[in-house]
């Protein structure tokens, strides 16, 4: 494996889903494929849980571990051509990346979207530019468009937690759930959540208000329904997450937030209607605009486990990457 950045990279998940169980119960088991190898963490953007479930991850596996912030004690660094370079960037993504790709066996990006231009997001500029320029095996760790790792690490919670619906042949409702926020943020988390959903063996619906549609490509067969009430019963996961607007169906809308309605944000009510249902979020999370305090410190709310599985998403991903090398 080269690239890691959709489902698909990943391969069968029933055996993904197996080898992420194997490391969990031995984190250390190959360590002898990291040896001497360098994982190298480039980080355009902040992070809490990708960083340190990341180097973890490399760390387990025998490697050595650089991280780079952009913009914190690195050169400034332009991501366009033919721009005139007389501003306060010293240094082209086109050199910068090379270099990079010096020092290190694989590369790990994490670049969000700018939300101004869909076109330039959705091609995933920079990304690409690792891609093509770097000559190292590159994964993303949150993209403009994606967030592969985060999906993965989601996928394997909701395995662990439907056993019980698993030993009756049935399969678990998933609802993935738009809800209000102060910030217009990404869809990179819903996109891959959805796409990763609908690659695997559950009932998906994602529920948002009009005008909210994600990319068609990452809705796939997902169910869309606008009554998130009607969404939520019977769910047995509920996915919360808010996402600026896509402009799939206005492109003037693009990265804009187009609703504020607070009945969307996931309280106690809302989880009434579910089958029991787990609550879920990829966190940092804005409580009481996504969800209450009591439904997330409720016993229903399985964040911390879902955070603590990045690291064993993360393994199996740098482990097959190391295994390519």
């Amino acid at each position: 494996m080269r690239t890691f950045i959709n489902v698909e990279d990943i391969g069968p998940l029933e055996k993904a889903l197996v080898e992420a169980q194997e490391i969990k119960n031995d984190r250390f088991m190959y360590q002898h494929l990291g040896k001497n190898k360098t994982l190298m963490m480039i980080f355009f953007n902040n992070s809490l849980r990708t960083r340190l479930s990341t180097q973890k991850a490399a760390m387990n596996l025998g490697m050595n571990v650089i991280v780079l912030d952009v913009n914190a004690g690195a050169w400034k660094l332009e991501t366009e051509r033919g721009v005139i370079m007389d501003g306060d960037k010293s240094e082209h993504l086109l050199e910068a990346i090379p270099v990079m790709g010096c020092y290190c066996d694989m590369i790990g990006v994490r670049s969000f979207a700018g939300l101004t231009d869909r076109e330039y997001d959705y091609a995933e500029t920079v990304l690409n530019q690792f891609i093509k320029y770097s000559g190292k095996p590159v994964f993303a760790m949150e993209t403009a468009t994606v967030h592969p790792l985060q999906a993965f690490a989601d996928l394997i919670t909701i395995e662990e937690y439907s056993q019980t619906l698993r030993a009756k042949s049935q399969k678990p409702k998933v609802v993935l759930s738009w809800a209000p926020h102060c910030r217009a943020l990404p869809q990179a988390v819903p996109n891959s959540f959805a796409q990763w959903m609908n690659a695997a063996d559950v009932d998906f619906v994602i529920t948002h208000p009009e005008g909210y549609e994600l990319d068609p490509k990452f809705v796939g067969n997902a169910r869309v329904e606008y009554d998130q009430k009607k969404a939520f019963e019977g769910a047995d996961f509920i996915y919360a997450k808010n996402w600026s607007n896509p402009g799939v169906t206005n492109p003037a809308d693009y990265g804009k937030i187009t609703s504020k309605d607070m009945s969307w944000t996931v309280d106690t009510e809302h989880m009434s209607w579910t089958n029991n249902g787990k609550f879920m979020h990829c966190l940092p999370v804005r409580r009481n605009l996504i969800v209450t305090d009591d439904v997330i410190e409720s016993p229903n709310s399985i964040v911390i486990p879902e955070a603590a599985n990045r690291e064993i998403s993360c393994s199996v991903v740098i482990k097959r990457m190391l295994e390519a090398l």
